[in-house]
């Protein structure tokens, strides 16, 4: 009998948390400034700015490389 794995092959995302609304408030802050750069390079709006915000703020959380 064959069986096949459905899981994704994709990584998984790490597990993000804040301290404080201090601490996520601040990330949302550096997030835009970081975002308001890319927009600039772009040239142009990002109309999928949530998914951006939270890939950058899962990669600074975890210490891997932040989306440009």
């Amino acid at each position: 009998m064959s069986t096949t794995d459905t899981r994704s092959t994709e990584m998984a995302t790490p597990t993000t948390t804040f301290d404080s609304t201090a601490d996520l408030s601040g990330a949302l802050i550096r997030a835009a400034i970081a975002h308001g750069e890319h927009e600039t390079r772009t040239g142009a709006a990002d109309p999928n700015w949530p998914d951006w915000y939270a890939a950058y703020m899962v990669a600074e959380q975890a210490g891997t490389e932040l989306p440009i």
